[in-house]
């Protein structure tokens, strides 16, 4: 293992144990270099490394410092991954969403208040029924959060927010080349949003499904 992943190791898992907690401040250099058997070179290496995911904020003149550990905040470091995807993983991206986000809408429908089910409704209604493709694709993303928000979770939310993005072109692509993307797509909106007016998550969880996999199943015809 090399000296910095050592040092990396070594802080995580004071992290982990406790011995630091979220807002705690790190000792002095010196003193956390020696208490570990690090050099102070490896260490500095470590702390920047950290402070770039996000574990760790320092802060000049001040000190180094653990941040919230919040994980919308930990999971930026996705996000900036997932911005150099290729096209061609963008099946990927698909897929995971697949997964992961008919479990949300279904967590969704037990806990998503009547005022949000109103609000993605208003969504809805505002789009009317023949909406510009980038009209469509841009209240997709909000309904499709809103939704997710509503499970929760916040790492899934914040997971699936990260993976939403690769797949914008996609669905803009799927809008402009597909005859009935538009209509098929309000069309699973309203069934996703009335199942989970109904609190019925087996049925929000299916259509959450059945919406995402048309987009995966027309992209897999069409490379």
């Amino acid at each position: 293992m090399a000296v910095t992943d050592e040092a990396i190791e070594k802080i995580k898992g004071m992290i982990v144990a406790g011995a630091l907690r979220p807002g705690d401040r790190l000792p002095k250099e010196s003193e956390l270099a020696a208490d570990l058997g690090l050099s102070r070179n490896s260490l500095r290496e470590a702390v920047r490394a950290l402070s770039l995911i996000r574990i760790l904020d320092v802060r000049q003149g001040d000190g180094t410092y653990v941040t919230s550990l919040d994980p919308q905040l930990l999971l930026e470091a996705l996000s900036f991954v997932v911005d150099f995807h290729r096209d061609d993983t963008v099946l990927e991206f698909l897929a995971v969403r697949r997964i992961l986000e008919p479990a949300a809408t279904a967590m969704a429908a037990l806990r998503i208040s009547e005022q949000q089910l109103d609000a993605l409704g208003a969504q809805l209604d505002m789009l009317g029924a023949e909406p510009s493709v980038e009209e469509l694709v841009a209240c997709d993303l909000e309904f499709h959060k809103g939704i997710v928000q509503s499970s929760g979770n916040s790492v899934l939310c914040s997971l699936l927010d990260g993976l939403s993005g690769p797949t914008t072109r996609a669905r803009i692509w799927r809008g402009l080349t597909q005859e009935d993307a538009v209509s098929r797509t309000l069309h699973e909106h309203r069934a996703i949003l009335a199942a989970l007016r109904d609190r019925d998550a087996e049925a929000a969880r299916s259509w959450a499904t059945v919406h995402i996999a048309s987009v995966e199943q027309w992209l897999r015809s069409s490379l």
